[in-house]
């Protein structure tokens, strides 16, 4: 009986939104959510939210590039920290992959990696991925997602770019041309740190970016979706790299991913651990690097 009574109730404020907000265009979304006898998605309020004030922002060009520079830069900033405690707390330390490769990068090799970044962003990366975003032509729907398919969207991206990042990776590797000229300079830091996990030739940034995008597109996210799939993604790109075996990092928890010791790892031998966040490809190729290396000095 109840729920009889908060369904019609339901379906009033619905009838009464669709006088109300018939102009901006809400109207049309709740006439979609009754036709089809389901309550509104629980992060209905948001998408509109974001979709009505800053709809120029999501459609343009340029916002994947930014974005991903912006927040690889602002996740970065609590390694920076922990760089700066290294030297003077002994926990800190004791946190550090390599314990006994030296002292954390300085300053100022976060400052020039961060200058190295952002010109290949803006001479190489922002326009060819400009380029591609105008040629997909991405729209904006106007239900938000379900919490539910936003995990199943999430996952799924995370499954297929693990994917494609393995085998351009290992290709990448195996081809002798292709590491010279595009992905030998990542390798310049075989201790690497959050910043550095970017610090690669413009082809590679540009190339694995794209890997991004068109892993949302192949999946056909929501807009939403994708949004908090390059979020994540930025997060385990600098976790992995950031030379820490943090007690609360993602791979403690899920036995499936590899976190910053097992890329570690590929950065020392330069071999081997070519996917990026899950074990499971390097298994299946003989290519797992046990990450034991913990106190390894260089």
């Amino acid at each position: 009986m109840q729920r009889e009574e908060f369904s019609f109730k339901a379906k009033n404020c619905c009838a009464f939104l669709l006088t109300a907000d018939d102009v901006s265009g809400r109207g049309e979304v709740m006439r979609a959510v009754m036709s089809a006898g389901s309550d509104p998605p629980v992060l209905q309020g948001l998408w509109e939210y974001v979709r009505e004030e800053h709809e120029v922002l999501l459609l343009s060009p340029y916002l994947p590039v930014c974005f991903a520079f912006l927040t690889h830069v602002l996740l970065c900033a609590p390694f920076l920290a922990l760089d700066a405690l290294a030297g003077v707390c002994q926990r800190v330390q004791l946190w550090r992959i390599s314990a006994g490769s030296g002292p954390p990068p300085s300053v100022k090799q976060w400052w020039d990696c961060f200058w190295r970044v952002l010109y290949r962003y803006l001479s190489t990366v922002l326009p060819a991925t400009a380029l591609f975003q105008a040629l997909r032509s991405p729209a904006l729907p106007e239900l938000a997602p379900t919490c539910w398919r936003l995990f199943v969207e999430v996952v799924a991206c995370f499954l297929l770019f693990d994917t494609l990042f393995f085998l351009w990776h290992l290709v990448m590797h195996r081809v002798p041309w292709l590491y010279r000229h595009i992905h030998q300079l990542h390798h310049q830091h075989r201790i690497p740190f959050a910043l550095a996990a970017q610090d690669a030739s413009s082809a590679e940034l540009l190339s694995l970016l794209l890997l991004a995008l068109s892993s949302a597109w192949l999946v056909g996210c929501h807009p939403l979706s994708e949004a908090f799939f390059h979020l994540v993604n930025s997060w385990l790109a600098v976790e992995d790299h950031c030379g820490y075996d943090l007690p609360w990092a993602l791979h403690r928890l899920l036995p499936c991913m590899g976190g910053a010791p097992f890329h570690q790892a590929h950065h020392i031998f330069h071999s081997g651990n070519y996917a990026p966040y899950f074990t499971h490809w390097d298994h299946l190729f003989g290519t797992y690097r046990a990450s034991g290396q913990k106190s390894r000095p260089n």
